[in-house]
C-alpha cells in the first residue's frame, strides 16, 4: 500500500495544487490526509486536490513522489479511477 503525490503544477485559486492517490484503497487515502490535518473538502472522488505549500509535508510523512502517469496507472490497477464520463454532473 502506498500514498502517491505528483508535483504540484495544476493551477486554481492562486497557487499551485497535486493530486494525492492510494494504490490500494480509499481508506488508506482518508487515513492517510487526516492524519496530516488535509480537510476531507479537498477529495474529488479518487484523489485529494493538496497546495503546493504542503507537498513538502507530505512527501515527508510517507508519499510517494510520481508523476501523473504513475498516479493514473496506480489508479487504473486498483480499480480506483473515476473517469470524466462517470463524474457526477454539476447544474
Amino acid at each position: 500500500m502506498t500514498v502517491l503525490i505528483d508535483l504540484p503544477r495544476w493551477p486554481a485559486h492562486d497557487t499551485l495544487w497535486s493530486h494525492l492517490v492510494s494504490d490500494s484503497s480509499l481508506a488508506e487515502l482518508h487515513a492517510f490526509a487526516a492524519a496530516l490535518g488535509i480537510p476531507r473538502r479537498g477529495f474529488d472522488l479518487d484523489h485529494y486536490d493538496v497546495p503546493a505549500s504542503r507537498y513538502d509535508e507530505l512527501v515527508a510523512a510517507g508519499a510517494k513522489p510520481a508523476t501523473m502517469r504513475e498516479i493514473v496507472v496506480a489508479l487504473r490497477s486498483s480499480g480506483l479511477r473515476v473517469i470524466a464520463k462517470d463524474r457526477p454532473q454539476h447544474r
